[in-house]
């Protein structure tokens, strides 16, 4: 077959970037230590705000003492938890927990409920995070739910600055029991929890290899420089962030700076110089909007557009590469890829930050996928698309329809061990060797990737954020004064999604709280409008319900007394 007749699916494959090959996680760290020795691993701030910097071996020895320390005290193949903001400590942490034991990442936006509830199902025998987190998970009316009152509280303060400190006197003193440790690829070192709920957590267990696997294969299709300085701004706990933001650059001998907060991304662009940043589709619009409105104020009145149209091309030749020299000044000087994930970004976006000579890459994948499955490439392009097959991982379409759309299904050493304690709802995902992902999409004639929806009912927002219905129902039909409801997404004028109930209360329960009376509709629409306050205080502001309708009716159900997610149930939601 010639060149010009191959897909660009098959093409890609003949030009993947090179790649040494590692398994785990304490081999890729050795091997960054040894060959980045003197290079920069991450970028510090101190406490007057002065930058500073950590090398690969300065790095690798942190892990090794916080490891060492942590053997030394019984924590040898324990479940080990990590919760906090983006830091050089939770870094550390992580990969001292996932070679000693497995680690156990979990969102600091939970609520305390859903916190312990993940170290109780994970069995957490340590947990390492932010003082004020753990201070909260440590108030009586907290504590008292947790199993296991053994377990260890480890801040990132003064307690982890004393472990690594003892742990580096053990290993100055000759205990070299972390060099030791054998780790089996295949093995599950990593739990991730991918829903909220109490009543409804499912655990997703992926071993080094699937992660390693998935940094290789990333790295085949977008070259990681060692000049690079990754900007991590999405939360470290979910594997987008922890894989491609944290691991590659680590494997690739790149820096890593933390953002300081979303209110400090501008500054610390500034500071850092980065030249990769990960990030969601929002982010990515407000920078589109930030740069488009600058440039129709500060050019010269004949070419300023209105509407938010972008002036960049009809500008004449001489005056483009001024103006993409300032626009990439306030990016910090150096950004060359934006890696874009967790959501579809539009393609205008995409197309005009390409005419403005800044590169951004949108994939496609999921945490029981380590995440990666597809992704546009430093050799294919397409603004549109999702991107084509990572190497080592094959996808194809389940079941498709006469528009060839049907279930994503993927195959690949990046897919998870399994749903964790849970042999059922594993069965359902993984057949045949294929996951199965519940998302909805079709393959071109070149093996791109379209996202068309999904099987599933998570909604995600327009900053990435994965809102599980059931999750919020939950919390809902906990109340007595619930009998059933059903929460959905509701598109805004801007695109974004808002949360919206449907609610069927039960009367019974709201005549009983007025002792005897029969409500009026306004009655009843207070008493849920307060159950609807006090179950957005138990979840993060994204997951909170914007708005609600009362049903007088029950909702139509399943042959298995399920709710359906479809039809004449919807009819009733605000629009």
């Amino acid at each position: 077959m010639k060149k010009e007749e191959l897909t660009h699916a098959q093409q890609l494959a003949k030009k993947y970037h090179k790649t040494e090959e590692v398994t785990n996680f304490k081999d890729m760290l050795y091997r960054s230590a040894q060959i980045f020795k003197t290079r920069t691993a991450f970028k510090l701030k101190d406490k007057t705000g002065s930058i500073y910097r950590i090398t690969y071996e300065e790095f690798k020895n942190d892990v090794v003492n916080l490891g060492t320390y942590l053997i030394k005290y019984g924590y040898l193949n324990k479940k080990i938890s990590v919760i906090g903001v983006n830091s050089y400590k939770w870094c550390v942490s992580y990969l001292a927990a996932s070679i000693v034991g497995i680690v156990v990442p979990i969102d600091k936006e939970l609520h305390p409920n859903d916190i312990i509830n993940f170290m109780n199902v994970s069995e957490t025998s340590l947990i390492l995070g932010d003082k004020k987190i753990l201070t909260n998970i440590k108030k009586e009316e907290n504590f008292k739910k947790l199993k296991n009152k053994d377990t260890r509280f480890i801040d990132f303060n003064k307690e982890f600055i004393s472990f690594s400190t003892k742990g580096q006197e053990l290993v100055d003193n000759g205990d070299n029991s972390f060099d030791k440790i054998k780790i089996d690829p295949d093995e599950m070192r990593i739990l991730l929890f991918t829903s909220g709920t109490t009543g409804n957590a499912k655990g997703v267990s992926l071993s080094q290899r699937n992660i390693c696997s998935n940094v290789l294969s990333t790295y085949g299709i977008v070259k990681v420089r060692r000049s690079d300085l990754f900007f991590s701004i999405l939360p470290l706990h979910h594997t987008y962030e922890c894989t491609l933001g944290f691991l590659l650059p680590i494997y690739s001998g790149a820096s890593i700076a933390h953002c300081d907060g979303l209110r400090y991304i501008s500054q610390n662009m500034q500071e850092y110089h980065p030249s990769v940043v990960l990030c969601v589709p929002l982010l990515l619009e407000n920078v589109h909007k930030k740069i488009i409105k600058s440039l129709n104020t500060s050019l010269p009145e004949k070419y300023r557009k209105k509407d938010g149209e972008n002036p960049y091309p009809y500008l004449p030749f001489y005056l483009k590469p001024i103006v993409r020299t300032k626009i990439k000044n306030t990016l910090g000087g150096r950004l060359r890829v934006f890696i874009v994930g967790a959501a579809s970004v539009n393609p205008m976006i995409i197309d005009d930050f390409e005419k403005l000579g800044l590169n951004s890459l949108q994939g496609y994948g999921l945490t029981e996928c380590s995440p990666l499955v597809a992704g546009n490439t430093d050799f294919f392009q397409r603004s549109d698309a999702a991107g084509l097959p990572i190497p080592n991982v094959k996808y194809k379409i389940y079941k498709p329809n006469k528009e060839g759309v049907g279930e994503i299904i993927v195959k690949g050493p990046n897919v998870m061990l399994g749903y964790y304690n849970n042999e059922e709802e594993t069965k359902k995902a993984i057949r045949n060797g294929w996951f199965h992902t519940g998302d909805l999409g079709r393959i071109d004639e070149n093996g791109y990737l379209y996202i068309t929806g999904r099987l599933k009912s998570v909604i995600v927002t327009k900053n990435g954020k994965n809102i599980y219905p059931e999750e919020v129902e939950y919390y809902l039909n906990h109340d007595p004064l619930v009998s059933e409801s059903l929460v959905s997404g509701i598109n805004k004028k801007n695109d974004d999604i808002y949360i919206n109930a449907q609610i069927y209360p039960d009367i019974e329960a709201i005549t009983e709280r007025l002792k005897g009376a029969v409500p009026t509709k306004e009655e009843i629409k207070k008493m849920i409008s307060d159950v609807i306050s006090k179950v957005n205080k138990k979840m993060p502001n994204y997951k909170h319900i914007k708005s609600f309708v009362i049903r007088d009716k029950e909702f139509e159900k399943t042959t298995t007394k399920k709710i359906k997610r479809y039809g004449n149930n919807l009819k009733n939601k605000e629009s």
